[in-house]
């Protein structure tokens, strides 16, 4: 897996996302705030070329719900 990624892996920034925030909902998050978060995101650099957009955001969103759904459930029991 290489080690920088841009706007354009939104599955790796999906799964980062959700390592990172697995109690949050990500259709919850203002667009403002996902793209904040993934900024943040150790490794990210943007590619001038391909600047983020709406879809692109929408994307991540939908990524990151299902890698969420993919996490195994924490046994509090």
């Amino acid at each position: 897996m290489s080690k920088t990624f841009g706007w354009l892996d939104v599955q790796r920034i999906a799964e980062e996302l959700a390592d990172r925030h697995p109690t949050r909902d990500p259709f919850a998050v203002r667009f403002t705030e996902l793209r904040a978060l993934v900024e943040q995101l150790a490794g990210f650099e943007p590619d001038p070329k391909h600047p983020v957009n709406e879809k692109i955001l929408e994307t991540i969103q939908a990524h990151w719900a299902e890698e969420l759904e993919d996490l195994p459930a924490d046994d509090d029991d």
